[in-house]
């Protein structure tokens, strides 16, 4: 009776460890979401103090992704989680690597709300606030997904990376011609095209995010698979 008993208590604190890392990696990603949203509110507004404070902010975002990290490795070493609850570990392991990686495309979108823009310069800045905004909808949404381990909304997501891709080739073409027009304008259209290729990494991330949750919820991993094969292991 007192194994029972035992094991009960054991089992319990162990779905609390679990619970609580769980946690812990969605407060990660609404610290990393508010963080795109401002740093795009900065480069929007050339707000250089809301982008100074994104900056520093990301100081949070890198010790959350430590702590989190080390809590995995505990838990691992601890409970030698089998199956399903292994799974869970390695989903938020690699997320939270992918969430500090979005948490780095803000500083740089942030940098470029620093510097000084010309009139001219704005029809570009406008460009990369609407993919931006874009990045932001399926950040939130690949977030959402993760919540609720919903791996059917997560294929449904993993599209948006390849339309985030094609508003950042028209981006890059319109600041080459750009550049081309005018080539004194370039030091500056370099920081403004790091600015929408950190953008562009943002929808990256979110899409490895989503091959996560399948990965979780599947028990497969289609990372380097075509969408076609990927659908077949979520619908299946």
């Amino acid at each position: 009776m007192e194994n029972k008993s035992l094991n009960k208590h054991i089992s319990g604190q162990f779905n609390a460890e679990l619970e609580d890392i769980r946690n812990r990696v969605l407060s990660m990603g609404g610290l990393v979401e508010r963080q795109l949203e401002q740093a795009l509110d900065a480069l929007a507004g050339l707000d250089a103090e809301l982008a100074k404070a994104v900056i520093a902010g990301d100081h949070k975002v890198n010790g959350m992704e430590v702590a989190i990290d080390e809590e995995c490795t505990r838990i691992i070493a601890k409970r030698q989680p089998a199956a399903s609850d292994l799974r869970l570990i390695i989903t938020i392991s690699k997320t939270i690597t992918d969430l500090e990686r979005i948490g780095d495309a803000c500083v740089r979108i942030a940098k470029a709300a620093v510097e000084k823009r010309t009139k001219s310069q704005e029809p570009l800045l406008v460009s990369i606030e609407s993919m931006g905004r874009h990045a932001t909808r399926t950040l939130h949404a690949t977030l959402d997904a993760l919540a609720r381990m919903d791996a059917e909304k997560a294929l449904e997501l993993h599209k948006e990376d390849a339309k985030l891709d094609k508003e950042y080739e028209g981006i890059i073409r319109q600041l080459m011609t750009y550049m081309m027009e005018d080539p004194r304008s370039i030091p500056g259209v370099l920081d403004v095209l790091w600015a929408a290729r950190a953008v562009e990494r943002v929808g990256d991330r979110c899409k490895n995010i989503c091959e996560y949750v399948i990965y979780f919820v599947k028990g497969k991993d289609v990372r380097h698979t075509t969408y076609e094969e990927m659908e077949k292991d979520v619908i299946r």
